[in-house]
């Protein structure tokens, strides 16, 4: 008896699927702060971050058994490296950020976060000599003006008086730790391996530095998900900002390219602005306003490539 062979999907709608696969993708992306601001009320912050990478690397843990030799020779020989990445994208930008979703809103937390990518370029050319055109500079001096805009909330008098909210200044911190996870992860330790086995040990690199710091909540009494809401608030962080969201990217790469792909990441402020508006309620100001075009126009003057194909490969 054999296999029943898989049908094919029908022409225009393998045409179309990458498309409407990249469109939702910024928004599982975006839908860790929600779910997070959700959770963060019921369970601690750092055994949030923990049963999400947890359970997140638990899931992938077959597509990094599948990695075989090239993955032993990574957590052996790169110790060092595998720690840190687990630490930078795991600990400050997990744990990290849902502790900063208790002192701000999610609002400001997406848009500050929106300005990894600037970070990148500038990490690069201070510490990799890597050239930089005119309009990336002038893309990331606003982009980051509009940070200083959402921090200050649009009240240049803040920077006198030192007012500024702790939970914005984690985000920054947050961004530029991923900035940092970033470089790191297109480095030449990392060339071996298939993209989601890679994430799939940081996730357990992550599990493992955020386990003790879950143990001291739990010992000490801190908030445990014990009801419905908690864990669809944990589910939610795991299934879409998680598994779905890297799956996603790395699908629309794979069948659309990574220029075409990275076009549909500067839907992640207003997919992230949007849902912190109607979902969790909260306020959109005039500072929000300016600080999502000045972002948002920084980073496509600085990271916007038009794609030389705009059609599936």
């Amino acid at each position: 008896m054999t296999d029943s062979p898989q049908l094919p999907l029908p022409e225009p709608l393998s045409r179309l699927l990458p498309w409407l696969v990249m469109l939702v993708t910024p928004l599982f992306f975006s839908s860790n702060l929600i779910f997070g601001r959700y959770a963060i009320s019921e369970v601690a912050p750092f055994t949030l971050a923990f049963l999400r990478w947890g359970l997140s690397a638990l899931v992938l843990l077959p597509v990094v058994i599948s990695a075989g030799p090239r993955a032993r020779a990574y957590v052996t020989g790169e110790t060092s490296h595998w720690l840190l990445m687990g630490l930078l994208g795991m600990v400050v930008c997990g744990a990290g950020v849902y502790v900063a979703l208790q002192y701000t809103t999610a609002t400001n937390g997406t848009l500050i976060y929106t300005t990894a990518p600037l970070m990148i370029l500038a990490i690069e050319r201070l510490f990799y000599g890597r050239a930089t055109s005119w309009r990336e500079l002038v893309g990331i001096v606003l982009g980051f003006s509009g940070v200083a805009i959402i921090v200050m909330r649009g009240d240049p008098s803040a920077l006198a008086g030192n007012a500024f909210n702790l939970g914005d200044l984690m985000f920054v911190g947050a961004a530029l730790a991923w900035a940092v996870y970033s470089v790191l992860l297109r480095g030449p330790r990392t060339a071996g391996l298939p993209v989601l086995a890679l994430f799939g040990l940081a996730a357990i690199s992550g599990t493992l530095l955020l386990a003790p710091f879950a143990a001291w909540e739990y010992l000490t009494g801190a908030r445990m998900p014990v009801t419905w809401s908690a864990w669809s608030g944990i589910a939610g962080i795991v299934v879409f900002a998680s598994l779905l969201a890297f799956s996603g990217f790395q699908y629309g790469v794979a069948r659309l390219g990574a220029s075409t792909a990275g076009v549909f990441m500067y839907l992640l402020p207003p997919f992230g602005v949007g849902m912190a508006v109607l979902v969790l309620g909260e306020p959109f100001e005039r500072h929000h306003a300016i600080g999502i075009a000045t972002v948002l126009g920084g980073l496509v003057l600085a990271t916007f490539r038009w794609p030389r194909r705009m059609r599936p490969v």
